[in-house]
């Protein structure tokens, strides 16, 4: 218990001191899972809207595929990520300047994409689905068009997309195994909270170790409620 407070106190230091080391981490870690968790966003909703509201030859196939990606280990997404991009990979060995390479914020983001991108997908179709078939029924009858008809399903179904979204945060904010593999924990350059709470526990540094861990968890409660509140909702609720 004595540890617990000392790594809140801590934290608070820290925090009330505004140390740059700490901020860096801190902005780092939202820069590349915020950007991780667009793109996915941005590839999830579309994906699993189609997969809810269509039927075609392969989408049990596709569907199975998202499933088993909602399950596969961070850590090999950021095997195959380290090995897609390494100089004798078949990305690497392409060359191109615009391409991420190993080692950068850009690899990491790449990695917390492709592991947040299923979850969304998933979540989102799980939605869709849910909405009452009626309503699509009516919404076509009254002369909608298909993006109108589709907004209006996923308007129905908005408190199951959010939750994808949350989800798809949750599983990249804390996550370390694969944005080890593919940023190196570099500091100044790659390390955000969840590997510097892996060294700094290596290193027994228990109290910092807490301090970043506290940290984490309540950037992680700030995105849940900023999402609550987009959707109009209250913790009184």
């Amino acid at each position: 218990m004595e540890e617990i407070i000392q790594g809140f106190i801590e934290a608070v230091r820290l925090i009330a001191s505004g140390d740059p080391g700490l901020v860096a981490i801190i902005v780092l870690s939202l820069r590349v899972s915020g950007i991780a968790l667009l793109f996915s966003t941005m590839a999830g909703i579309p994906v699993g809207s189609l997969l809810g509201l269509s039927r075609f030859p392969g989408r049990k196939l596709v569907i199975a595929l998202l499933y088993t990606g909602m399950g596969f280990p961070p850590v090999v997404v950021g095997l195959f990520v380290y090995l897609a991009l390494s100089r004798n990979g078949p990305i690497g060995q392409i060359g191109w300047d615009a391409l991420p390479a190993l080692f950068t914020p850009g690899a990491m983001i790449v990695a917390q994409t492709i592991i947040a991108f299923p979850l969304v997908a998933g979540f989102t179709m799980a939605a869709v689905m849910g909405v009452d078939p009626n309503l699509r029924r009516q919404v076509r009858a009254l002369g909608a068009t298909r993006a109108q008809t589709v907004w209006t399903i996923l308007s129905e179904a908005r408190l199951g997309v959010v939750v994808s979204i949350i989800a798809g945060f949750g599983s990249i904010i804390s996550e370390v195994g694969a944005v080890m593999l593919v940023g190196g924990n570099i500091e100044h350059r790659t390390r955000v909270l969840t590997t510097a709470i892996v060294l700094e526990t290596r290193k027994g540094n228990f109290d910092l170790a807490m301090a970043l861990g506290i940290i984490l968890l309540a950037l992680s409660f700030l995105a849940n409620a900023a999402m609550l509140r987009l959707q109009g909702k209250t913790f009184d609720e």
